[in-house]
């Protein structure tokens, strides 16, 4: 094989493998959206516990469902939240676990790009030098 042809296929695979490093960004800052909504939903849903434990038992409480605020037993609402921070909680890790796993395969896409740049640089200074 040529070493223009190799060279060829080199830059081909450089494109591809940039293409998908550009694919695995994408997807860490759309996790990152996401993460970032989670986490002020989890911030909200605290502040509403923390409200919660400070009134007294017998106390109103209304959840508003559409434009009505409905009234709500205390013990219920209670559970909701809890419920609620628990399921915003498990997405969060999760979420994590994800972001873990694309950030390792950009750290790969990113040695693998390198490597080939390195073996199209080589090349070229192969061929300047014949």
């Amino acid at each position: 094989m040529s070493s223009s042809t190799a060279l060829r296929e080199l830059q081909g695979e450089l494109e591809n493998k940039a293409n998908d490093l550009s694919k695995l960004q994408k997807d860490i800052a759309k996790n990152h959206q996401v993460r970032k909504k989670y986490t002020i939903q989890l911030g909200e849903n605290e502040l509403v516990l923390k409200e919660l434990d400070l009134l007294n038992e017998d106390a109103n409480v209304f959840k508003l469902i559409g434009p009505v605020l409905v009234k709500q037993d205390m013990a219920e609402a209670n559970a909701n939240v809890r419920k609620r921070i628990e399921y915003i909680s498990a997405e969060l890790k999760r979420l994590d676990a994800t972001l873990q796993d694309l950030e390792e395969k950009q750290n790969s896409k990113k040695d693998t790009i390198f490597k080939l740049q390195q073996k199209i640089q080589s090349l070229q200074a192969g061929k300047a030098k014949a």
